[in-house]
């Protein structure tokens, strides 16, 4: 609650805080648009495969001449880690391998890390978060985007003494959705193609978001973050509304849909036949609570707290999040506190690549969102041999894979792959 202010007494001592952005997408975009009016936080450098790109990003968010001329633009991103003019280190290209060596880098020169990068947080999270701690730096998840919100209503409930049955996000999901591929993934938005390329959306990355594997990834990352635990049999993406978190979010035993207290789940925004959730929470995030004592479950009743059929068990969530436009309370937090806002800590589950139609020896892999594979997230002791989605694009396929099986690292030659062992490592494997 005190970051403005922090900020703006770092501008007034002359030392602002210098964020270096690598990736100048949409999510860097949106970032890069809020901070001309964020007293004590400005971009130093911004790297980019094609800086005249990321130059045509700023203008685009309404920089003016000045401010981008102030502002370098390099092609490296570990450049740009290891610049003397960073502070903290934003990762936006979305790539997982980019990320890890950018994140490695950064904290090797001593600057602090923002992984917009949920791809690489879920391969070697915790490792990186360890590298940070043991620098005395700070390795955070992007606020805004929303594990990181997630992980804040998380920890806002077990500050506050209650117990967490269920976390996670709204989406807009069908059965079918896993097989749509970039080319017909702007009809499920109401979109045209030149609409969407207007707007900088990537069709392999927001096919990310309708196939399944974005909202994996994601509830992954939560479970690393916040210790919960990933769903045996994967995400069952439940209908559901605002006004039903606590009663399907709830064990089965008492009538909900969980498996068993403290799972992370994803809530649809469509019912099964595509007709709309009541009251849906497609680009919001929640926390199911439940109640430790009378005593509480009462106070829920007496404040007006909507619960189950119980009482005891009740929900908070947000209805939106502003992704990039929220990045800099991350940024802030990490230089000048050196407190993440959300951070893995154990690798509680990983994100499994499954066929998406019949897949032949010889085929290249496309990774997430592109034609070949989705991602259903996976609890860690079922996990075996699973090729993490992360590792899977631009890598040879060396069998034939029938649609919806599950592909194994045995399946594609990662030869002497660095992010591999380092994945390995964090697997416990």
């Amino acid at each position: 609650m005190n970051l403005a202010r922090l900020a703006r007494e770092a501008e007034d001592r002359g030392r602002p805080i210098r964020a270096g952005l690598i990736g100048s997408g949409k999510f860097g975009s949106m970032f890069l648009s809020q901070v001309p009016t964020i007293p004590g936080l400005e971009v130093s450098v911004i790297a980019d495969l094609s800086p005249d790109r990321a130059q045509a990003a700023c203008r685009n968010v309404g920089w003016d001449d000045d401010r981008i001329a102030a502002t370098r633009f390099v092609e490296d991103g570990k450049a740009l880690a290891w610049s003397d003019d960073v502070d903290v280190v934003i990762e936006a290209t979305g790539n997982p391998r980019a990320g890890i060596d950018h994140a490695e880098a950064a904290l090797s020169g001593g600057k602090h890390v923002v992984m917009v990068n949920v791809e690489a947080d879920v391969l070697v999270g915790p490792l990186l978060a360890q590298q940070a701690r043991a620098a005395g730096l700070c390795y955070s998840m992007a606020y805004g985007d929303q594990p990181a919100l997630v992980s804040e209503m998380v920890d806002w409930a077990r500050a506050s003494g209650f117990h967490v049955a269920a976390a996670g996000k709204g989406t807009k999901y069908l059965p079918a959705y896993h097989a749509v591929t970039p080319d017909t993934v702007w009809t499920h938005y109401g979109l045209t193609p030149g609409e969407a390329q207007g707007a900088g959306m990537n069709p392999q990355m927001f096919n990310s978001f309708l196939d399944g594997t974005k909202s994996a990834i994601e509830m992954v990352a939560i479970a690393n973050a916040c210790g919960l635990d990933v769903p045996d049999d994967g995400l069952s993406f439940p209908p559901c509304g605002v006004d039903d978190l606590a009663h399907v979010l709830r064990p089965r035993d008492l009538g909900g849909q969980l498996e068993r207290r403290g799972l992370v789940e994803t809530v649809s925004s469509l019912e099964r036949d595509g007709r709309p959730v009541f009251r849906d929470l497609r680009w919001g995030v929640y926390v199911v609570i439940e109640a430790p004592n009378d005593y509480a479950a009462a106070c829920f009743r007496q404040y007006g707290l909507p619960t189950d059929a119980t009482g005891r068990f009740a929900a908070m969530y947000k209805p939106f999040h502003l992704i990039g436009l929220e990045l800099s309370v991350s940024v802030l937090s990490a230089a000048l506190r050196c407190e993440p806002t959300g951070q893995a800590r154990e690798m509680r589950g990983t994100v499994a690549s499954v066929a998406k139609r019949d897949l032949t020896a010889g085929e290249t892999l496309d990774g997430e969102g592109g034609y070949t594979v989705w991602g259903r997230a996976m609890p860690r002791a079922k996990a075996g041999h699973a090729l993490p989605i992360g590792l899977a694009h631009g890598v040879c396929l060396k069998r034939n894979i029938k649609v919806g099986g599950m592909l194994t690292l045995d399946d594609v030659d990662l030869g002497d792959d660095p992010t591999l062992k380092m994945y390995r490592a964090a697997m416990g494997a």
